[in-house]
């Protein structure tokens, strides 16, 4: 089974950007916090749907949940341009991603 990776949404996300180059300006530093608020956007849009549609109609009807995974969707689009923004790349989001869980795992 081939799963979708951070590698494969990242080379993505670049080809995305670097074919709106001149319209979206790049992808830099300076750019991290206009990608962060338009996730925070795209979270509230998450929301939106679990709110107004609730937890069953997400896992029954087709619709709802399309829409709901297109919008997870634009999430993990934004938090991957904040990732290449500041040049963070999978392995190292990995590393940090597996101390982050054994420290969880030991907590309480």
């Amino acid at each position: 089974m081939n799963n979708f990776c951070f590698n494969e949404m990242q080379e993505m996300q670049k080809e995305l950007q670097e074919k709106y180059k001149d319209k979206w300006g790049g992808l830099s530093p300076e750019k991290g916090i206009p990608m962060l608020l338009w996730l925070y956007g795209e979270l509230g849009e998450v929301g939106d749907i679990i709110k107004k549609n609730g937890s069953e109609a997400i896992l029954g009807d087709k619709e709802v949940r399309d829409h709901f995974i297109e919008e997870l969707c634009d999430v993990m689009m934004y938090f991957n341009d904040i990732m290449l923004c500041y040049s963070v790349s999978p392995e190292e989001l990995k590393e940090i991603y597996l101390k982050k869980h054994e420290i969880n795992m030991s907590r309480w």
